[in-house]
């Protein structure tokens, strides 16, 4: 029998790095290989592994890094391009930060930082398209966020601006992924304008209820919001197209809660941990995306303040392939068959996946 949902993945982003195994595609998908991974996400903002610009225009070239994959015995899961669609949207009071990820010709100059990340964000596009590739991964950016807490109070209208001009900025980047036959799985994270469900919806309604604009789930982030990331996925389970298998723990104390305090990671209450270290119940969620009939790729974020990246990495492989389920007649019954009666729906649910995005 075949699980439904793909794996294990892993996110090669927090693993590269400049000496071998880590400093190129064929040698880091063979690492990954050796550990039990059959796929791999690419961050297409790390020349060590993956030329954007070359993936864009060219079919021979694409055509060599899945060999490459393949010769691994890997296949490639999604293109990530977390830290472009990061600068497609950036509050001036983040300039300082995310100048570090820029160009240098994108530093200190907002408006050639954010062309820059448009153009990256396309390219993504047309490399997803020659990879075929019909799911991508990003975030969304941030004009709003530093307004989180309502507190001073936000001058009357701000918020909604700010999304309605998230949503002027990714409109016309959807469009070219929908051209494409690709969608974009947002990571809801905070730090980004969307970072929970309520903001995920005004986001959609900001670009118009947009098929591309879908969801890479990950848990972890919810938890240290202590939402219900079981309850999410009933939501939002038709605009999941993505998950990212991150665990994390909430420690709340009598000095520190959400916010931690600015307090380093190892000392935060709320903190990323390696797989099965944390309080993220995997079982139920595999099991609720299995049901409502999620059957793309279940990939590894490592992410952990007190384990090391290499033991992180091989534990984590075993950890998820023990969480696929072999469904045994084919893939469970859709969410229109699954929903029961009085199950809460989001007003935002697709009726169907889109055909172009059906695998």
């Amino acid at each position: 029998m075949n699980s439904q949902i793909k794996g294990p993945g892993i996110f090669l982003a927090q693993f590269a790095g400049d000496e071998a195994p880590f400093n190129s595609l064929e040698s880091i998908t063979k690492w990954a290989a050796s550990l039990g991974y059959i796929g791999v996400q690419i961050p297409t903002f790390d020349t060590r592994l993956f030329d954007l610009d070359r993936a864009a225009e060219s079919t021979t070239y694409c055509d060599e890094v899945q060999g490459i994959c393949a010769d691994a015995g890997v296949e490639i899961t999604e293109l990530s391009t977390h830290l472009q669609g990061q600068l497609v949207a950036v509050n001036p009071a983040y300039d300082i930060a995310f100048d570090a990820v820029a160009p240098a010709a994108g530093q200190k100059n907002p408006a050639k930082r954010q062309a820059w990340a448009v153009d990256q964000m396309k390219k993504a596009a047309n490399a997803s398209q020659r990879l075929n590739l019909k799911t991508s991964v990003s975030f969304t950016g941030a004009l709003a966020f530093p307004y989180l807490y309502p507190w001073p109070q936000r001058p009357e209208g701000l918020i909604e601006e700010a999304f309605a001009e998230l949503g002027r900025r990714w409109t016309p980047i959807l469009d070219h992924y929908k051209e494409h036959g690709v969608s974009i799985g947002y990571e809801i994270h905070p730090g980004e304008d969307v970072f929970d469900g309520a903001t995920y919806e005004m986001f959609v309604d900001a670009t118009g209820g947009h098929d591309c604009a879908l969801i890479n789930y990950d848990p972890s982030h919810f938890l240290l919001q202590q939402m219900d990331y079981l309850a999410f996925i009933d939501l939002y389970h038709d605009r999941i197209n993505a998950f990212h298998v991150k665990d994390a723990e909430f420690n709340p104390d009598g000095r520190q809660g959400v916010y931690s305090g600015y307090q380093p990671w190892v000392n935060r209450a709320g903190r990323f941990r390696s797989l099965g270290d944390g309080q993220v119940d995997f079982a139920a969620i595999f099991s609720k995306l299995t049901q409502y009939g999620y059957n793309s790729w279940a990939v590894l974020e490592w992410e952990c303040c007190l384990k090391s990246a290499e033991q992180g990495a091989a534990e984590s492989a075993p950890f998820i392939a023990k969480h696929l389920i072999e469904t045994p007649d084919g893939p469970c019954p859709g969410p229109e068959a699954q929903r029961g009666a009085g199950e809460p729906s989001s007003p935002h649910a697709l009726a169907t996946l889109p055909s172009w995005l059906q695998a």
